[in-house]
């Protein structure tokens, strides 16, 4: 936890990062993006999610491979996609707890929609602790681990990459930030590690990783008892 000790803001990435992919939320997203290019493009179920995967593989996410490659329209995607049940999450008053003891501001990162963000959040019960949500929208549909959109999020926030830590589910999505000079914790659920999800390359780790848990709750447990800002301010 020793590198931690400078940090002043936490950026978190939304999906599976600030609840457990078990909870299966992000399924729910999943079938319908399938659902959705099936329709658009006219193409069976296995075919749509072929394209779903490979354009996800190829782009950061399925919706700008299907912007670069077939010139849709985002907004009915994002719509369509992000309609989905988010009780099936619970709230999370310990993680609510955990996030408000951290010293400094917190922001979401996240290839969702703001709407999207903010009904988890509400869920969760830890809206309150977020200053600001930087969404694929204010990326201008650009998606991480796109490069450009890391100085843009640190820009809109007035952050300064040297004091940020930025906790995220998939393992690319950490590169940028780490050669900017932001502390990196990635989310690692091996519960995830399926065939599909190695073949898309999101398990690889590499030096741009600082730090890694399979328990975001529990890791804040160790910062919240390591980093003296909070100690002293808890005690």
């Amino acid at each position: 936890m020793a590198d931690l000790k400078h940090i002043t803001d936490w950026v978190f990435d939304l999906d599976n990062t600030l609840y457990p992919s078990s909870h299966n939320l992000f399924d729910q997203i999943d079938k319908k993006m399938t659902h959705f290019i099936a329709d658009a493009l006219d193409l069976d179920a296995i075919e749509a999610r072929r394209l779903q995967k490979l354009y996800l593989r190829d782009y950061g996410t399925t919706l700008a491979g299907l912007m670069k490659r077939h010139a849709m329209s985002p907004d009915a995607f994002l719509d369509f996609v992000h309609d989905i049940d988010v009780s099936v999450l619970s709230p999370a008053p310990e993680l609510s707890a955990q996030i408000d003891k951290l010293p400094g501001r917190k922001y979401i990162f996240t290839n969702g929609t703001k709407g999207h963000a903010d009904r988890v959040m509400a869920q969760l019960g830890v809206e309150h602790h977020f200053e600001g949500i930087f969404d694929i929208i204010e990326a201008k549909y650009r998606p991480k681990p796109h490069a450009d959109i890391y100085p843009m999020m640190l820009e809109q926030f007035n952050l300064q990459p040297e004091t940020t830590a930025f906790f995220e589910d998939m393992s690319r999505n950490l590169k940028p930030a780490h050669a900017l000079g932001m502390t990196t914790i990635l989310i690692r659920d091996t519960s995830k590690l399926s065939d599909e999800y190695k073949a898309l390359g999101f398990d690889e780790t590499g030096d741009y990783v600082h730090h890694e848990t399979h328990d975001l709750s529990h890791f804040l447990d160790k910062v919240i008892g390591f980093i003296p800002s909070v100690t002293n301010t808890t005690s």
